[in-house]
C-alpha cells in the first residue's frame, strides 16, 4: 500500500463529511459547495464543531481534487451546478467496515471501540463490540496502518483509537457540550454495546415489572404539572393516534386514552406490556423499539409520539438517532414530547430498585444537549419545562420536559 495521504483538521472534516453523507443522503449525494459547507459545520455527530466559510470549504475541496482525493463534476440534473465526491475510501481500498471506523474517526477525533459501533450504526451494522475490535486490529495490522490504539488514560474505560490520516487532538475526552458531562463518562453505558446495554434494561425493567407498576402505577394522579401537559397532548392530537414508547406498566398511556386520546403504547419489555395490558385492559399496548417506530395503519402519521422517562438508558451519541426514528413518523404538526431526568449531568448506575437486585445506568442528559437535539431534528416551536422533585413523593432528581411540532 502507498503512503498514507497526510490531512490537516480541514481536510479531515471535508473528506469525513463526503464519506459520511454518500452514506446517509446517497439521493443528494455527490454534494453542492453549499451542502458540503453545511455538512462540515453540523453540530451533531461533530468533534470539534467547526464555522468554516465557503471559499474555505472551496479551496480545500480544490486542493484535495489536486491530490486526487476529491473528484469535482458537474450535476447531473437540474441547473449546473458543481459537485463534491469523495476518492479516499477508492483511494485506500476500504471494506464498509473500515470506511464507518475511518469516517466518524475523521469526525469525532479519538473514540473507544463501544462508541465507535454506536456511532457508526447509520454507516456500517457491527452486531457486536468484538466485530468493531476485530476491524480496527486488522485497520491497525496493515502494511501501512491506518490506526492506531492510544494508551488508557485515568479515569476512561476503554482504550480510544485515532485514525493515521494525519494530526488529531488526542486529549483526555471531547469537549461536552453546554450543560453536559464528560462524553468519556456517558459514553460507558455501551462501553460493551447497545445490545449488552438493551439486554440489560429488558432484563432491569422485567425485575421490577410488577413492583414498578404496583408503586408507581397512580403516579399521575399526585403529579398536577404533568397531567396539565397530557392534558394538553390529548386535545392537541384530537382523533389522530398517539403512541407512548417506553410506556413501561402502561399508566401513562392509559391516562392519555381518559382523556380521549387514541393511545397506543410500546416497550421493549414484555414483562412491563403484561402488566400494562392486564392493568388497562380496554388501551393497545405492544413490545416494540422506540428506534423502529413505524406509522400507525390508520393514519398517515402520528398526532403525537411521547417518549416519557424512555431516553435515559442512551448514551448522548444515541440520542439524535433516537429522537430522529420518533420524528420520522410523525405526521405533519404533530408533537414530539420527552420526559427526562435532570439536573448534574452524568450517569447514575443503580444496583438495587424497589428492594430488588438489578444492573441498570440512568443518563442524566443535560438540559441544552437534548433541546439541541430536538432543533436539529427539524422541529419547530420548542418548549421546555424544568421542574425541581417533589420531594413528598421522595423524587431525588429535577425534570425536563419538552414539546416541540414537527412543521407543516
Amino acid at each position: 500500500m502507498p503512503d498514507l495521504p497526510v490531512l490537516d483538521p480541514t481536510e479531515q472534516r471535508v473528506l469525513g463529511s463526503l464519506l459520511e453523507k454518500e452514506r446517509t443522503v446517497p439521493a443528494t449525494y455527490p454534494l453542492s459547495l453549499n451542502a458540503l459547507r453545511t455538512a462540515c459545520n453540523q453540530t451533531s455527530s461533530r468533534d470539534p464543531i467547526s464555522d468554516y466559510d465557503e471559499a474555505t470549504v472551496e479551496r480545500v475541496a480544490r486542493e484535495l481534487k489536486d491530490r486526487g482525493l476529491v473528484r469535482i463534476v458537474w450535476a447531473a440534473t437540474g441547473r449546473r451546478t458543481l459537485k463534491y465526491h469523495q476518492t479516499l475510501a477508492e483511494e485506500l481500498s476500504l471494506t464498509d467496515a473500515e470506511r464507518a471506523l475511518v469516517t466518524v474517526l475523521l469526525l469525532r477525533g479519538p473514540q473507544a471501540p463501544g462508541e465507535l459501533r454506536s456511532r457508526t450504526e447509520r454507516l456500517h451494522h457491527f452486531p457486536d463490540r468484538e466485530s468493531v475490535e476485530e476491524t480496527l486490529a486488522r485497520m491497525a495490522e496493515r502494511p501501512t496502518p491506518l490506526v492506531r490504539e492510544l494508551p488508557r488514560r485515568p479515569g476512561q474505560h476503554d482504550n480510544r483509537w485515532v485514525h493515521l490520516l494525519g494530526p488529531v487532538d488526542e486529549g483526555a475526552s471531547p469537549a461536552p457540550a453546554a450543560g453536559d458531562a464528560p462524553a468519556a463518562d456517558f459514553e460507558s453505558v455501551i462501553a460493551d454495546g447497545g445490545d449488552a446495554r438493551d439486554d440489560r434494561v429488558r432484563a432491569a425493567y422485567g425485575t421490577v415489572a410488577e413492583t414498578y407498576a404496583d408503586r408507581l402505577g397512580n403516579e399521575i394522579e399526585g403529579l398536577p404539572f404533568e397531567r396539565w401537559l397530557l392534558d394538553r397532548v390529548a386535545e392537541h392530537a384530537g382523533e389522530q393516534p398517539v403512541v407512548e414508547v417506553g410506556c413501561g406498566p402502561g399508566h401513562v398511556t392509559a391516562y392519555l386514552a381518559s382523556a380521549g386520546a387514541a393511545a397506543t403504547g410500546l416497550d421493549l419489555t414484555p414483562q412491563m406490556v403484561e402488566e400494562a395490558r392486564r392493568r388497562h385492559p380496554g388501551v393497545s399496548y405492544e413490545v416494540g423499539d422506540l428506534r423502529r417506530l413505524m406509522r400507525p395503519t390508520t393514519s398517515d402519521g402520528w398526532g403525537a409520539v411521547l417518549a416519557w422517562y424512555s431516553l435515559i438508558h442512551l448514551a448522548p451519541s444515541e440520542l439524535p438517532d433516537a429522537v430522529a426514528a420518533l420524528v420520522r413518523p410523525l405526521r405533519p404538526g404533530g408533537w414530539l414530547v420527552l420526559a427526562m431526568h435532570a439536573g448534574p449531568a452524568g450517569v447514575r448506575h443503580c444496583d438495587s430498585w424497589f428492594d430488588l437486585d438489578i444492573s441498570l445506568d440512568f443518563v442524566f442528559h443535560g438540559p441544552a444537549r437534548v433541546r439541541q437535539v430536538v432543533e436539529e431534528a427539524g422541529l419547530t416551536d420548542v418548549e421546555w419545562y424544568h421542574r425541581g422533585p417533589v420531594l413528598s413523593r421522595g423524587e431525588t432528581s429535577e425534570r425536563l420536559y419538552v414539546v416541540a411540532r414537527k412543521p407543516i
